[in-house]
């Protein structure tokens, strides 16, 4: 099974469910793909065992080739090729715009001319290890790297369908979240009882009921801030898997970078109760289908 770790918005408590969750449980691979923040490793400590360089293919022209027709441009959905037809006998010239570049390679399968091909622009790293008999994988994406789904892609290429495997997915409704949870069985959505944890958890539930994954909601610091996101999952009829209080002990845990488990063992039940909760309400969906 799949299960991702979602929020609305950073700093719910994504990363500390994730990890807690994975060292609550056997035979278990997580994947960070919060590739432009990732810091499950901070927690887990892992031993990095292979880095693999992460790439894109991005269009290069030969201008001896090309006749500056334009069918490159046309056929780019993000505009990341621009064609100056040349007049007035002065040559014509095509520019590439790599960070905006999906890789997609409609522009050089469509080039009449045989002007363009493809070269590999590296974006990232993927980073594998594991600590003690848990899998681990990660990815960084390079300073300055405007899209991260294609290094979340390769990330994602390393899930261990012989385990259960855990998604540490990146804050927000928006690109890079739709690529990190999309195949996954379950979702869990973090969320904190406040007004903007409220409106970035409807805007993320409308996500997940678009895309059909069954889900539920984790409060965090649940002790603080107001009752209306209970309110909201009631109304809504989502379930609340798990409640985490507004804790010293937590806090400082977290700043140390010591998972809770480590220190309070009733955490380690907690956990595996939460995972239980988790494998039920996916038969019972699975059964209503």
């Amino acid at each position: 099974m799949i299960i991702s770790i979602v929020s609305g918005k950073g700093g719910t408590g994504k990363t500390t469910v994730a990890v807690n969750l994975a060292l609550s449980l056997k035979n278990i691979q997580i994947l960070d793909c919060d590739v432009e923040e990732p810091n499950a490793h901070l927690f887990l400590k892992p031993r990095i065992k292979e880095e693999v360089k992460a790439s894109i293919p991005v269009p290069e022209v030969d201008e001896a080739k090309c006749n500056y027709c334009g069918k490159c441009r046309e056929v780019c959905a993000y505009h990341a090729i621009a064609v100056l037809s040349g007049n007035n006998g002065k040559k014509g010239s095509v520019l590439i715009f790599p960070h905006l570049c999906h890789g997609c390679g409609a522009c050089s399968l469509l080039c009449h001319e045989g002007a363009i091909k493809e070269v590999n622009k590296e974006i990232g790293v993927v980073e594998i290890g594991e600590k003690d008999h848990l899998q681990f994988v990660d990815g960084r994406l390079n300073v300055g790297e405007a899209m991260s789904p294609p290094l979340i892609r390769q990330v994602k290429r390393y899930i261990n369908p012989t385990r259960t495997v855990i998604i540490d997915a990146p804050p927000g409704t928006s690109c890079p979240v739709i690529t990190a949870v999309k195949g996954s069985d379950f979702c869990v959505l973090v969320t904190e009882p406040t007004p903007f944890g409220l409106n970035d958890l409807i805007l993320a539930v409308e996500v997940l009921r678009k895309l059909k994954i069954p889900f539920g909601v984790i409060i965090n610091r649940c002790d603080i801030g107001d009752g209306k996101v209970e309110s909201y999952c009631k109304q809504e009829d989502i379930p609340i898997l798990m409640k985490i209080p507004f804790s010293r002990e937590i806090a400082v845990s977290y700043s140390e970078g010591v998972p809770i488990v480590k220190k309070d063992g009733s955490y380690q039940d907690k956990f595996i109760n939460l995972y239980l909760n988790i494998c039920g309400i996916k038969n019972e969906a699975d059964s209503s289908y």
